[in-house]
């Protein structure tokens, strides 16, 4: 029975700031692939690192010696940029070098890379003296584009936005920064990322 790999590349969003690691929807979603569709998968190999933006995250990605080829590869980035103020067109153009690198790690099969959606920070608590509108407003624009570039390429986008922004001010599903998401939170997205990979597995 074949044995599948997984890498996933982002933020503190794939690390899972704040939580412990097997709580972080890399690791969640390998444990529901196990369990709930039976299929026998190597632990993720995660690069990403908290603060991280789409360039510091390529020039990690360049210092950093990778297997030859992954089954299955994900990518959750923009977050930062948006933070910092960086431009949508900017974050185009370094997006699209990286989901070609993402593309290259899975072996050239674009349906075995998943992109997931930018979370939105401005409806935590953490955010709770900034413009809530205003970041909500450039985290769709950075979707948009996020969800364009993906499709381009014939990826797999995964909307983890809509629910995150439901869950967002709850205690239950924030971690104690009131900033990142909890374990609970990681679940929901290691769901839809575990039902999307398994269904790629033919």
């Amino acid at each position: 029975m074949k044995k599948y790999s997984y890498l996933a590349l982002g933020d503190s969003y794939t690390i899972g700031e704040q939580v412990p690691l097997f709580e972080n929807f890399p690791y969640q979603a390998v444990q529901l692939l196990r369990k709930k569709y039976g299929h026998l998968f190597y632990a993720p190999e995660i690069v990403a690192k908290t603060g991280w933006t789409t360039d510091e995250l390529t020039t990690s990605i360049d210092n950093t010696v990778f297997l030859p080829k992954y089954d299955n590869v994900s990518l959750l980035i923009g977050v930062n940029n948006q933070y910092r103020g960086r431009s949508v067109e900017n974050y185009k153009e370094e997006f699209s070098l990286l989901l070609k690198k993402a593309i290259a790690f899975a072996g050239g099969n674009h349906q075995k890379v998943f992109v997931l959606s930018i979370p939105d920070w401005g409806i935590t608590p953490f955010a709770k003296e900034r413009d809530a509108e205003k970041i909500a407003k450039e985290i769709d624009d950075y979707n948009n584009a996020c969800r364009q570039i993906a499709e381009q390429e014939k990826c797999i986008f995964i909307d983890i936005t809509a629910s995150q922004r439901a869950d967002g001010s709850s205690p239950i599903y924030l971690a104690t920064d009131e900033l990142h998401p909890s374990g609970n939170e990681y679940a929901k997205w290691a769901e839809k990322l575990a039902d999307n990979i398994a269904a790629s597995i033919t």
